[in-house]
């Protein structure tokens, strides 16, 4: 009898020692693949798709909604991000800068450099502190082609003609442009919006003499919003974010003149991890819903 005793005192103690190298193995959190206990693919909670995909759905009532980042970095990225964008996109990028502090706190994000493409492409090659930059095309993204990297496509634009409320000049047409006593004002032959200007215009066949070329498209807008041009050529999100304070009035050579606007992080950039957040949420179904609510197309 002791002897038998013995045996099934033995086979209990095996039992127990085998179910506490089970339970051990699930604590740490052992999948077969040795990984430590903190880490963040562990600790995460499952979603249906990978920690840090910017793909999972966002919430369409949210329209600026900080789509999903891996968790060990959400809400923790830090450091200073400068982003450089094309003067049309202030009203959406301005609510999505916004967005964005919302979600990360804790990094400095200055106000947003606007201005014409091409010339925050100079600056951008003159050595200026950029994280991110968006242009209105693709000509002057090309340009610093070196010097990005993760480049997408974001958004389209159309030109329309920008005129005071009412439109007092009865402009109907790019050909009315052109028609004596009729202030009209475009961007600069460099800039995005001169450039699609400009081939609308050859398209339609008017030989516009304009009373200015600015340097960027907010310039021509203000322009014909203070009463001193009496039409200028500008995008219609422009037109839509103005706030009554011009009209737009279509013309059918717009359609060949559309834009693309792609975004891209700086490859010096030294925040690169808050950069690609930025660019990330510009992408996502929350950013493109901001855009299109002004007028933007997607690309």
């Amino acid at each position: 009898m002791r002897i038998v005793s013995r045996a099934r005192m033995s086979a209990a103690v095996g039992l127990i020692a085998a179910a506490a190298l089970v339970l051990g193995g699930c604590s740490s959190g052992g999948t077969g693949g040795g990984g430590a206990s903190g880490s963040s693919a562990e600790s995460a909670p499952s979603t249906g798709s990978p920690s840090g995909s910017s793909s999972s759905a966002v919430d369409p009532s949210s329209p600026a909604e900080m789509p999903p980042t891996d968790t060990s970095a959400a809400g923790t990225l830090s450091g200073t991000l400068n982003v450089f964008a094309a003067a049309s996109l202030k009203a959406t990028f301005d609510q999505l800068r916004t967005t964005f502090l919302a979600a990360h706190p804790k990094v400095d994000f200055p106000p947003i450099t606007y201005d014409g493409s091409s010339t925050l492409v100079t600056e951008i090659q003159g050595g200026a502190p950029a994280d991110v930059f968006a242009s209105a095309d693709e000509k002057n993204m090309d340009k610093v082609a070196n010097l990005v990297t993760g480049r997408v496509d974001f958004a389209t634009n159309t030109l329309q003609i920008a005129v005071a409320p009412g439109n007092p000049k009865h402009i109907g047409s790019l050909a009315d442009l052109a028609k004596p006593g009729v202030i009209t004002v475009v961007c600069a032959p460099k800039v995005p919006c001169g450039t699609a200007s400009q081939k609308a215009l050859d398209k339609a066949g008017v030989a516009l003499k304009p009373a200015s070329e600015e340097q960027n498209v907010t310039a021509v807008l203000t322009k014909v919003a203070t009463g001193d041009a009496d039409a200028g050529l500008v995008y219609k999100t422009d037109v839509n974010s103005a706030g009554g304070k011009v009209t737009g009035v279509d013309f059918p050579e717009a359609s060949e003149a559309v834009n693309t606007y792609p975004i891209a992080v700086l490859k010096d950039s030294k925040n690169a991890a808050a950069a690609q957040a930025f660019v990330d949420l510009v992408t996502s179904p929350g950013g493109q819903q901001v855009l299109a609510g002004v007028g933007f197309g997607r690309p």
